[in-house]
């Protein structure tokens, strides 16, 4: 009886050792990193299936059984993961349970267009086209915003994503961000604003973001376009004729195209454009709906990326001459 009391310790204690040493050696795979990817609703025996699949070898039954004697097989999230060699069974549960996925991220800047933000998520990694052969009013169709433009609706800031992403997904977060951040300012706006909606403020404040060159100035230029604004005078923006060129602007702007009407000349007419003409940040937001006390009409640039500020045309002339012809 004593022998077999012995010859059983010793094979549960060898059971557990090779247990042991199963759960803490590295598991076999056939590259440096494995990518695998875990659906939603998938079961254990599923999970264990997956990894098996993507390229580590492992006994699918024998994961499976780890999963459930650990008690967290149900904890497993769905999501993509990078598994590196030299993972264990531990700690490739461990990955699993805390849904530390494979994450990537993708910047969109401040006063850019709805095509660099295209460009930036075409170029970004592991993330999928989707909306690449979409035009831009069939991806607000597809975002569920059918009929806004495209332009200005996307709050630029940096957005993480997980391997294997929609380029949709990272654009109905930074839609919804943009629509949180155009509520917040426009509750805050100047109650004597001329401004009549946030779509509005959005096409102001995308202005004021490609007209800023020092911080400094945003909500003093933010104040010169709401004067103009209240007193019907041409906001005449060269940042509006650009964009209204298109794909013609070559860099020199030139004075017949300001004399060339499109639908974004503020030189040719009235108000504001009918669009945004660029994603603003959150400082131009806040300028366009709160800018500065001034009466100034004008400003020029004075070659430091700050600007001159004037409340008449003689003043303005003067600054010109001043800063931009030297006399």
């Amino acid at each position: 009886m004593r022998f077999f009391l012995v010859v059983v310790f010793v094979l549960v204690v060898g059971a557990a050792a090779v247990a042991y040493g199963w759960l803490n050696g590295p598991l076999e795979q056939t590259t440096d990193t494995v990518d695998l990817s875990i659906e939603p609703g998938s079961n254990g025996r599923e999970i264990a299936q997956s990894v098996a699949d993507a390229g580590i070898a492992v006994h699918p039954d024998l994961l499976y059984l780890w999963f459930r004697v650990s008690g967290q097989s149900r904890q497993i999230k769905a999501g993509s993961y990078e598994i590196d060699r030299g993972t264990t069974p531990q700690s490739l549960l461990r990955k699993l349970v805390r849904g530390e996925e494979a994450l990537r991220s993708v910047t969109l800047v401040e006063g850019w267009t709805f095509r660099q933000v295209r460009d930036a998520l075409r170029k970004a990694d592991s993330l999928k086209p989707d909306s690449q052969a979409l035009s831009a009013d069939d991806t607000m169709g597809r975002l569920g915003r059918a009929g806004v433009t495209a332009e200005g609706r996307f709050f630029p800031d940096t957005y993480t994503y997980s391997k294997g992403s929609s380029d949709l997904a990272v654009l109905q977060r930074a839609m919804r961000a943009m629509d949180k951040r155009l509520d917040a300012v426009w509750s805050q706006r100047d109650p004597q604003t001329p401004l009549k909606s946030p779509g509005e403020l959005l096409t102001l404040a995308s202005i004021v973001e490609k007209e800023t060159g020092a911080p400094a100035d945003r909500a003093e230029i933010a104040a010169v376009f709401t004067n103009r604004l209240r007193i019907g005078m041409r906001l005449q923006t060269d940042p509006t004729v650009i964009y209204g060129m298109g794909p013609a602007f070559d860099g020199n702007l030139r004075k017949k195209d300001l004399q060339t009407d499109t639908p974004w000349n503020t030189y040719t007419r009235d108000g504001l454009p009918p669009t945004p003409i660029a994603i603003p940040g959150k400082a131009a937001l806040l300028a366009a709906a709160r800018p500065a006390t001034s009466k100034a009409l004008y400003f020029v640039a004075r070659g430091d990326g700050t600007s001159q500020f004037s409340t008449s045309l003689d003043a303005h002339n003067r600054a010109v001459n001043t800063y931009q012809r030297g006399q």
